[in-house]
């Protein structure tokens, strides 16, 4: 059984796959049982032809930019590695353990996160050292970073043979290694013959396993358009070949309609995931980079929407240049860390207001470099819905490219079920959660059941006024059904008020949470919340008898906790009001103002607008 699934696991994905998808799992079951009989008996497993060179010299490698310093390439050149904060000696011993074995038979220890071990494996940090001997102006002379970059590949290639080990446990991370193999062929002008065709093998056995082990049906994701990154790369190579042929057209055929499918008309992801939007943005770009270079495919089609992506994320960067923290993300890169396919966009001035329909978001900016978010939008990609995170009615705010009131991030996706199990949950976010329940039910680590539908039911603008309304219905499953709706109201220079009210049957437990950045220092001041980060200061208070506590990084059950980046995570406070009663009978409001507070009624003489 692969890392990270049970029973409940497949039972979810059987619950919501078709006859089709039913039939193609199958068929895949018995695949890798015929694998494991040929594998074990020392059996070839498939039959590899001969790399035609004069093809390999007419494919061009794709255009990057690269923002590397020499420290970085002589790290790599020493043998570091990107690990995701992973402890590389228990990362190691797992390897070491797993070699030799067929990878359907691995079983890794529970306090083991699988994405930590694969990380490496991408080879990232061999195509970076590729890369920076090819574009040049380091200060370490090419021909070393070439022949580290040789060693390293067939180092891996040797220790890691077709199916063995836990590297072909992912189509994905398959795919994402052969444009590495491809870039040591084109790259490396040293190779023997022999070399040459242990990269070209490589090649050839990773595409032919990712065409069978295609992720298709509920499947779809980001997974899948780096599968197809690997087709396109390998189907371009062995384009002599009938596999090839139909590794390049399955590729682009399969691109082509995700792109429509993953980038949503607003130029949102459909998974909800704003890094992984980044990453698949990316992964696109790679791939029409390659295409149009080696004048396989006119792309132009794909780089409209494209560039509506990012319109998208370049609306939710901040002016520090990071992108807004939404939904799962691992740090995952298309080709590395430092390393980034070229982006052909013009760069679109930012208005005051942005309201994304397709994908539940708007965006305000106001005052002095402030920033407020508003997630109205659905929890991901149906039917699994696996990087997603339950935060309908969520806010962010940032204010000179500090980040105060914060999404949590993602921390780690397997081994810690009760970490994973917060940090995507509602409580770990800007929202109300009824009951200490979640908007949907978490079913395992990725899928969800139940999911919610949040609507943005009003909108308006007049001179400084901001009013948005959303609601979402993520708690109407109850036996007690209820509806939670958010009104928020920007008005003055830099003034917030946010009312919550509820509407439904029966008496609950509700509790409004905002989460503060770990570097923000609090202290109470005339009956304000006084949240202080570098240069700025932002006042919250709420309007009414109950007001707010203070909580800070609690264990169990774990509460008030930031992932700056996947496997770290830190302690952050947490402004928390709870409240118990009848759903039409409770509300929240909340006061926040930047910079500076004003006198309390003039917050009381705006509530009245809210309706």
């Amino acid at each position: 059984m692969l890392p990270g699934r049970n029973f409940v696991y497949y039972f979810s994905r059987f619950r919501n796959a078709s006859f089709r998808e039913i039939a193609y799992r199958c068929r895949q079951i018995l695949l890798v049982k015929r694998l494991r009989r040929r594998f074990n008996s020392k059996q070839p497993i498939l039959s590899v032809p001969d790399l035609e060179r004069s093809l390999l010299e007419s494919l061009d490698v794709p255009d990057f930019t690269i923002e590397i310093n020499d420290d970085l390439l002589k790290s790599i050149s020493d043998g570091m590695i990107f690990s995701l904060s992973g402890d590389e000696r228990e990362i190691a011993r797992f390897e070491a353990s797993s070699r030799g074995k067929f990878f359907y038979d691995i079983h890794n220890p529970e306090s083991l996160d699988i994405r930590k071990v694969w990380e490496s494996a991408r080879l990232q940090h061999i195509a970076i050292l590729l890369i920076a001997s090819e574009q040049g102006g380091s200060g370490i002379d090419s021909d070393h970073l070439k022949y580290c970059a040789k060693e390293k590949l067939l180092d891996w290639i040797e220790n890691n043979p077709f199916l063995a080990g836990p590297h072909y446990m992912s189509a994905m991370e398959c795919g994402l290694r052969i444009p590495v193999f491809f870039y040591g062929l084109k790259i490396l002008d040293n190779l023997t013959p022999a070399e040459s065709d242990v990269f070209s093998r490589a090649i050839y056995e990773h595409a032919w396993w990712i065409s069978r082990r295609l992720s298709l049906y509920s499947s779809l994701g980001n997974h899948t358009v780096c599968e197809c990154i690997g087709l396109l790369f390998a189907g371009a190579i062995f384009s002599n070949t009938r596999e090839g042929k139909s590794w390049l057209s399955e590729g682009r055929k399969l691109l082509e309609r995700e792109c429509h499918h993953q980038i949503l008309e607003d130029g949102g992801p459909a998974e909800q995931s704003f890094s992984y939007h980044r990453f698949v943005l990316d992964l696109y770009w790679l791939a029409t980079s390659f295409l149009q270079k080696n004048a396989l495919y006119d792309c132009s089609a794909w780089k409209k929407r494209i560039a509506k992506g990012e319109y998208f994320l370049a609306s939710f960067t901040n002016s520090s240049g990071r992108i807004l923290s939404v939904g799962d993300s691992d740090n995952g890169h298309a080709v590395g860390p430092c390393v980034h396919p070229v982006k052909r966009v013009k760069n679109s001035e930012k208005s005051r207001r942005v309201l994304f329909e397709n994908s539940g978001y708007t965006v305000i900016r106001f005052g002095d470099d402030a920033e407020l978010t508003f997630d109205h939008g659905p929890l991901g990609m149906p039917p699994l819905y696996n990087h997603g995170h339950a935060d309908a009615l969520s806010i962010t705010l940032s204010v000179r490219g500090r980040r105060i009131l914060v999404d949590p991030g993602t921390y780690r996706y397997n081994g810690v079920h009760q970490w994973r199990k917060y940090f995507k949950g509602t409580r770990a976010h800007n929202t109300v959660s009824i009951d200490g329940l979640d908007q949907a039910v978490q079913a395992t680590g990725f899928i969800w059941t139940r999911p919610y539908k949040a609507a943005l039911k009003r909108i308006e603008e007049s001179g400084n006024n901001i009013i948005l309304e959303a609601v979402h219905d993520g708690y109407m499953r109850l036996s007690n059904r209820t509806e939670h709706t958010r009104r928020i109201h920007l008005f003055g220079e830099s003034q917030i008020l946010i009312v919550d009210s509820f509407s439904g049957r029966g008496v609950h437990d509700f509790e409004l949470n905002y989460h503060l950045h770990p570097e923000c220092a609090l202290n109470k001041q005339d009956g304000w919340w006084v949240v202080l980060r570098e240069n700025v200061i932002v006042y919250v208070r709420m309007i009414e008898d109950a007001d707010f506590i203070l909580n800070f990084g609690q264990e169990d059950p774990p509460f008030c906790w930031y992932s700056p980046e996947y496997g770290i995570k830190e302690k952050s406070a947490a402004l928390s009001c709870r409240k118990r009663g009848r759903a039409s009978e409770v509300s929240f409001t909340t006061a926040i103002s930047v910079d500076k507070h004003i006198p309390i009624n003039s917050y009381l003489e705006q509530i009245f607008l809210l309706g």
